[in-house]
């Protein structure tokens, strides 16, 4: 291989690019003399005048009137709500003695399922109450075996039709006999009593006794009472929209009456956001409105993790990695938030108002005076029309209603709790959408027994049916003359109650569901729901509708428990309520109508 030439001139060759293999470009490369980073750490400016160029170019030697906040001067007027509606029922006064969702979600205690009677774990628990108040007492001790007599629990005959849902369940029977002629039913005593009746009616010998035994009788119904709440004939819960629905009202600061509605409730964490101003119509009765809270404070910089510093070179904490949010073009919560929390991120201050829970408050005027002596009025940001879809803002109600109103920029803290206890689950129902039968049915998971406990759906109609074939057996089919059979309709568990399309009264295309009913395999007669739930107005025989909206695709899934809560002046709440949540989505019942069944 012959060896390059050799350049002499090597000024002159870069100049005319004689030889073009060689480069333009060197690198040259640092050769540490030295172990130590100390001096290299500390960097040091080199050229003070590029800095200076620098902040001039970024425009930091511009002055401006920008100056820093010190004190801010605030009145904010408040009110507190005194009226309560549920849905559209009667108004009446809002207790200060329990949080709102005890109002909003109770439900009125089941004892009945029809003509028979349920719930045995409160009916013996209200007779040792009673019991236990007549042993107080020397001289009316002895008629515990009258009332035991008189309101006593019958136990269920296996041989009798009639007692199946109270004999089918093997513990339900063996519940009922060990308290037949042994307990008391108190929940008839205390029924009668709320129908003005005496507690010494039918009880022999208490002619010298009657004013005590009327007197532990209303002790009887204040402790029922007061140990569960329950809504008196008007409740919130929708049964057409599967959902709570009321009001409350409170005296406007600037006169007049405020009405605050929730119109989707559907239980569980109540909060602000489930209300909105309601215009159209006052509920009546608000209590005055409080005293304006008029203060001056000193405004605070808020604060986070990873919060980018307002001057330069200066470095920032790296708990917060703003970097790993990497938003889409359509994601505006996202780009929003970065906005916030890089471009105006010192621009946020706080100040100091305590406002009690149950407090509907809206700020008169807000002041405030820089470090230069400054006053500047602040006014609302989401100020303007209520209709604007460029108004923005946070933690204010909205106004039902498409009508071009001013926007509504108070703040409501409602008389709620943080934290709810949840009993066990008493009843499931899933509203599921069943495409092939083209069908809605409700679906009753869990279901209550005459005790008072929770059973799979399944298993307790599995064992009633098996229970009532009993007194009338299947009779013996001919045998098949054919290969094959004609079906007219196939048969479905009974804990699927189906509800049919129908046409909205006056409305031609609008449908609504209607609770229907399958015939019983056994003899034929319409199956009835065994959740609370699902036998909305079935008693009094009235059709119970839903709207067909409220069952989507996704299932619409219904619960049933005891909540319990402890107020600020240490009350103790404990109420029955229905909670809405999100289904599993379809499902199928297995209902096929005409089809051909192999005989062999």
């Amino acid at each position: 291989m012959a060896e390059p030439p050799r350049i002499e001139d090597l000024r002159t060759a870069l100049t005319d690019r004689t030889f073009p293999a060689v480069g333009l470009w060197n690198r040259i490369e640092g050769r540490p003399r030295t172990a130590g980073f100390d001096r290299a750490l500390r960097a040091e400016i080199r050229d003070p005048l590029w800095l200076l160029t620098r902040q001039w170019q970024l425009g930091e030697f511009r002055g401006s009137d920008a100056g820093t906040a010190v004190t801010a001067t605030y009145s904010v007027a408040t009110t507190t709500p005194s009226r309560f509606r549920p849905g559209s029922g009667t108004p009446q006064d809002l207790p200060g003695d329990r949080p709102l969702e005890t109002l909003a979600e109770r439900r009125a205690l089941s004892f009945a399922s029809g003509a028979d009677p349920v719930s045995f774990d409160l009916r013996l628990i209200i007779g040792r109450r009673w019991l236990k108040l007549l042993g107080q007492h020397l001289g009316l001790r002895h008629l515990r075996k009258d009332y035991v007599s008189k309101y006593r629990i019958v136990a269920p005959d296996p041989n009798l039709d009639a007692d199946t849902p109270r004999a089918a369940h093997a513990e339900v029977w063996s519940f009922l006999q060990a308290a037949a002629d042994r307990r008391m039913d108190g929940y008839e005593l205390y029924r009668h009593l709320k129908n003005n009746g005496h507690a010494w009616d039918g009880i022999p010998g208490t002619v010298l006794l009657r004013s005590q035994l009327d007197n532990l009788g209303a002790q009887l119904v204040r402790w029922f009472d007061g140990l569960f709440d329950q809504p008196g004939p008007d409740s919130a819960w929708d049964a057409g929209r599967l959902e709570h629905r009321f009001s409350i009202a409170a005296t406007a600061p600037a006169g007049g009456e405020k009405v605050l509605t929730a119109q989707e409730y559907p239980g569980g964490h109540l909060d602000w956001h489930a209300f909105s101003v309601d215009p159209r119509g006052p509920v009546g009765g608000t209590a005055p409105a409080h005293q304006p809270i008029n203060r001056t404070v000193i405004p605070a910089p808020v604060r986070y993790s990873g919060m980018p510093l307002p001057r330069w070179w200066a470095v920032e904490d790296g708990g917060t990695n703003f970097a790993g949010v990497q938003p889409d073009r359509t994601d505006l919560a996202r780009l929003i938030f970065l906005e916030f929390a890089l471009v105006y991120s010192n621009d946020w201050l706080q100040l100091p108002c305590d406002l009690p829970a149950g407090t509907l408050a809206s700020i008169r005027g807000l002041a405030v005076t820089d470090v230069f002596g400054q006053r500047l009025w602040i006014t609302p940001a989401g100020a303007g029309q209520d209709e604007d879809w460029q108004r923005w803002s946070m933690f204010t109600l909205d106004t039902i209603g498409t009508e071009d109103v001013a926007a509504d920029t108070s703040m409501f803290l409602p008389p709620t709790v943080p934290k709810v206890a949840e009993g066990p689950v008493l009843e499931e129902v899933s509203l599921i959408r069943d495409e092939n039968a083209n069908m809605v049915w409700g679906l009753e998971k869990i279901v209550r027994l005459p005790t008072g406990e929770s059973r799979r759906g399944s298993e307790v109609v599995a064992e009633i049916l098996a229970h009532r074939q009993r007194f009338r057996p299947v009779p013996t089919e001919d045998p098949p003359r054919a290969p094959i059979a004609y079906q007219a309709m196939n048969s479905v568990p009974e804990n699927w109650i189906p509800f049919i399309p129908v046409h909205v009264p006056g409305n031609n295309r609008a449908v609504r569901l209607q609770r229907a009913a399958m015939p019983d395999p056994v003899d034929g007669r319409l199956v009835r729901p065994r959740t609370s739930l699902l036998r909305e107005g079935f008693d009094a025989g009235n059709p119970y509708f839903v709207h067909e909206e409220e069952v989507t695709p996704a299932g619409t899934r219904l619960t049933l428990a005891f909540n319990r809560t402890r107020w600020r002046n240490g009350r103790v709440s404990v109420w029955l309520s229905a909670h809405r949540g999100l289904g599993r989505g379809e499902g199928s019942s297995g209902l096929a109508f005409d089809t051909l069944v192999d005989t062999s």
